[in-house]
């Protein structure tokens, strides 16, 4: 129910789709890779394994697979749970958060990182994130026990990452929901012109052009593929299910922050996001078809 004071489901999720960004761009920073191989950690997919996983312990592959959903296995397996003989979990959060701390001081400059905005958006995302649901949302509840840094610019990162990790878990429970494995979720969300590109899903996931053409033979046997690798209406129903589910799921933390809450975070995370791109943060050959 929207109020005055409630907002529609359809802002959390819009409202998202501006403050992830911020949380994404160290992913993508190379300040990241100089980090992690400060502390002994070489390559993108053990870098990316160590330090989204860390937060949840010295976790083994299983645990990995299972939260992040959409890599294959053996990929995992191939680092986990080796990177944890190279570096411990906490250094390797620490060598995140000094990646993040070089990644936005050199995309958005001190003047902005200081501001009063910084400031607000960092006191709203975290506020938003304060009703989260831990239960059947292991990365977020993980990301939750992890202390709030002190400066705007990392406690805003700190918050985003909260709330990405909230949609994030929720949307895998809807995903499991749709009986949709992981690949299948890529081919879908490539499909709909949203998702990561196929490229960039090759170069990241693990998964071979073989299993990629089987996922989208299941998913035409489901109707939900077109011969062409098109969604069918079924195929873009089910997308649209999916998203007004995980809005759902996911409407806790917008409903805490209000109506007003929601709108000014929206504005000034797409302000931050806006500068941030325009700052060069996204390679763009990774997204679109």
């Amino acid at each position: 129910m929207t109020s005055a004071t409630t907002p529609d489901l359809r802002a959390g999720r819009h409202c998202h789709n501006v403050v992830n960004p911020f949380h994404s761009t160290h992913y993508f920073s190379p300040d990241l890779g100089a980090e992690l191989a400060e502390i002994g950690v070489e390559g993108r997919s053990p870098g990316y394994f160590a330090i989204r996983s860390a937060a949840m312990g010295a976790v083994g592959p299983g645990t990995v697979t299972a939260t992040f959903y959409n890599f294959h296995h053996t990929l995992v397996a191939r680092h986990v749970p080796a990177v944890w003989d190279v570096v411990t979990p906490e250094a390797a959060l620490a060598a995140r958060l000094r990646a993040v701390d070089r990644t936005l001081r050199r995309l958005l400059g001190e003047e902005l990182l200081t501001s009063p905005e910084m400031a607000e958006a960092a006191e709203l995302a975290l506020r938003a994130a304060e009703a989260g649901g831990r239960g059947a949302r292991p990365l977020f509840a993980a990301h939750a026990d992890l202390p709030v840094p002190d400066a705007p610019h990392l406690a805003y990162w700190h918050g985003a990452t909260l709330l990405r990790e909230h949609r994030g878990d929720s949307h895998l429970i809807a995903l499991v929901g749709a009986e949709l494995d992981g690949l299948e979720a890529l081919v879908t969300h490539n499909a709909s012109g949203r998702g990561m590109s196929y490229l960039g899903i090759m170069r990241t996931r693990g998964w071979s052009a073989e299993e990629w053409a089987a996922a989208q033979e299941r998913l035409r046997g489901r109707g939900l593929l077109d011969a062409d690798g098109e969604l069918t209406e079924a195929g873009i129903g089910l997308r649209k299910e999916l998203e007004d589910t995980t809005d759902r799921l996911d409407r806790a933390p917008y409903a805490h922050l209000g109506a007003a809450g929601v709108a000014r975070l929206t504005e000034l995370g797409g302000a931050f996001t806006q500068a941030a791109m325009a700052a060069g943060a996204f390679p763009a050959e990774l997204f679109g078809r």
